[in-house]
């Protein structure tokens, strides 16, 4: 019948049915169209025929589209699963860069980041690279594809890189690509929010022109890698975090331990000194608290106390160092922590132990000098209170006293005993001067530290310290203290010295000697010095009592009389008559009737006997005084 068309042959059908089942490729889908035309089928039949494969063909497309749209699914499905297991963003990051290769079909993936310091984008993954040049490239903002892209923030795709004029070429870039022998590059932004933070690319060794899907494709896979990197970027500073919470944690914890140690150390090394604990009692705490040695010095390096190490004392820049800082502070193998009260230096601290010295137990150490610091206090306002009383008593040994004083030497010698002070044995009294009369209260106090020392007493008059201490050469003991205390108070301290005495009762005398002799050596430009009035030499005489020119001749011709006394000479007599007669050998001669070189052998053993300064002016003034006041009366 005119008109229908004759349907096509069934197996002819079921042929083109079985193709797009086994997922034949698109040129088999032509077969039975072929073999038809070769058979002799009719017009009409093969018409049909041709209608049926562009039918299975638009099928075969469409299934193949529905493929790798599933696989492309597919790969962000896994790519999102990969992203909740986030452990290792390098990983990841290498997972998307290859799965977006394999989806786009391309030679080569990569993945670029910024850098902010920089200002440029980095090569961090790359997929199918062979070229170390090209995987160490560097795109500066809007050189290249891929800078276009990150200062964009744009899809961008070019089907020859190479002969693209679009993009801005740089010699390093060219040269990386050209190694790497792309044509075709794809790149999409990785974004999180607003902010471009790296670009992914696929690209082709040949010219390639990219569709729209896989743009689309390309840019989903640039947004879970954003995810990833945002999300490890995040990740990385919770973990961050966490440490820096915990490191805090332990360090409060350790911190509030050692506080509470420390704490436990000074209520029981407060206790310790309150109920009356020593010295000695306080550096045992200390060292057994921080297992070590301690050894305990004042302000001018004395050792106070010492347990389980060597006699050491630290140098005064370590202890220096300390009081600068308010800190304990090292010092070859050990520590040294200064005692303070407020700025005032009360002595130190030295520690000694094979362990190093935690902040912990720094803390205790400086805490142990704080309670040092107490004790030191403590023991100064008692001194204090004493030396008030010891004061009182000296004040009353130098005031002269008046017939019927009630402070009769029997209750002086009572007062004395009661402070362990012994009068009945020769005591020098000696009067202390410091220019500088801020130091003058420092000078106070170390000379009643010394004289508790030296088994005496100390105290203050108007305008200088007086100590009375037992010595039997005055002289001596005050050139000692002048140097001495000189040195502790960095200041020139002169010493006028008298005596010994003999009892109470000499003690007024001698402190107006002692007085006499401090004003006399500040006149004399001896400032700093220390002696007594015998020291002053015929100075000495003069403001001393006149009855001692027995003594002072004794002690400016002692040795000539000696000698003359044993030897049965008369030296003293040849020095007499040489003086007598202008100095003048010859005269000398002719008074004692001797040849001039007797008188000269007589003077040489005069000044083996007086030294070889004998005939100085200064001491032949002294010299010739001293024989006047022999022929005065004897010497004996």
């Amino acid at each position: 019948m005119a008109g229908v068309r004759e349907p096509a042959h069934p197996a002819t059908a079921r042929r083109l049915l079985d193709l797009l089942a086994a997922d034949a490729p698109a040129p088999q889908l032509d077969g039975p169209l072929e073999r038809a035309r070769a058979e002799g089928a009719g017009p009409a039949e093969l018409a049909e025929l041709a209608e049926a494969t562009e039918a299975a063909r638009g099928i075969h497309r469409k299934l193949a589209q529905h493929r790798r749209r599933e696989a492309e699914l597919a790969a962000l499905f896994d790519t999102a699963g990969d992203l909740a297991a986030l452990r290792d963003l390098d990983a990841v990051l290498r997972a998307i860069v290859h799965r977006a290769r394999t989806l786009l079909a391309a030679d080569i993936a990569y993945l670029t980041l910024h850098d902010p310091a920089a200002g440029d984008t980095y090569m961090r993954v790359t997929d199918g690279s062979v070229s170390a040049r090209f995987q160490q490239l560097r795109l500066g903002m809007g050189e290249g594809l891929g800078g276009l892209v990150a200062q964009t923030a744009r899809p961008y795709a070019s089907t020859d890189y190479r002969a693209d004029r679009r993009f801005r070429h740089t010699d390093p870039i060219d040269a990386g690509v050209g190694e790497e022998g792309l044509r075709g590059i794809l790149g999409v932004p990785l974004r999180v929010g607003a902010r471009v933070i790296g670009v992914l690319f696929a690209a082709d060794r040949t010219p390639r022109d990219f569709t729209p899907d896989a743009i689309a494709l390309l840019a989903s896979l640039a947004d879970h890698a954003a995810v990833a990197i945002d999300g490890a970027r995040l990740l990385e500073e919770t973990r961050g975090a966490l440490v820096e919470l915990n490191a805090a944690n332990d360090r409060a914890r350790a911190h509030s331990e050692a506080l509470r140690r420390a704490a436990d150390a000074h209520d029981r090394l407060t206790d310790l000194v309150l109920r009356g604990g020593g010295m000695d009692d306080v550096a045992r705490e200390i060292a057994a608290l921080l297992d070590g040695g301690l050894v305990v010095h004042d302000t001018d390096g004395t050792e106070l106390a010492r347990v389980g190490a060597a006699p050491a004392a630290p140098a005064r820049h370590v202890v220096e160092e300390s009081r600068a800082g308010g800190r304990a502070v090292p010092a070859d193998g050990s520590w040294v922590c200064a005692v303070l009260a407020g700025p005032e230096l009360l002595g130190s601290l030295h520690l000694v132990r094979p362990a190093p010295l935690g902040n912990a137990d720094r803390r205790l150490f400086e805490r142990a000098a704080l309670v040092t610091a107490l004790l030191l206090l403590l023991r100064r306002s008692v001194a204090e209170a004493e030396d008030r009383v010891r004061g009182e008593l000296l004040d009353d040994l130098l005031t002269a006293r008046a017939p019927g004083d009630s402070r009769d030497t029997g209750s002086l010698l009572l007062r004395a005993r009661r402070l362990d002070v012994n009068l009945a044995r020769p005591h020098a009294v000696l009067v202390l001067d410091c220019a500088d009369a801020g130091a003058r209260s420092r000078l106070l106090t170390e000379a009643a530290r010394r004289a508790r020392a030296l088994g005496g007493l100390a105290g203050a008059r108007p305008g200088h310290a007086v100590l009375l201490a037992p010595a039997a050469d005055p002289g001596a003991l005050a050139a000692r203290l002048a140097a001495d205390l000189g040195h502790t108070l960095g200041d020139p301290v002169t010493v006028g010295a008298a005596g010994p005495t003999a009892g109470p009762g000499e003690l007024p005398d001698a402190y107006r000697r002692a007085v006499r002799c401090a004003d006399a050596l500040k006149a004399l430009d001896r400032t700093g010095d220390g002696a007594d009035l015998a020291g002053l030499g015929f100075l000495g005489l003069l403001l001393g009592d006149p009855a001692d020119t027995r003594g002072y001749v004794r002690r400016v011709l002692g040795p000539v009389l000696a000698y003359d006394e044993r030897r049965g000479t008369d030296l003293l007599g040849t020095l007499d008559a040489y003086y007598r007669h202008g100095a003048s050998l010859t005269r000398a001669r002719d008074a004692l009737h001797v040849h001039v070189n007797t008188v000269v052998q007589r003077l040489d053993r005069v000044a083996q006997l007086l030294g070889p300064d004998w005939n100085t002016p200064a001491r032949a003034l002294e010299t010739q005084l001293a024989l006047r006041l022999h022929r005065l009366g004897p010497a004996g």
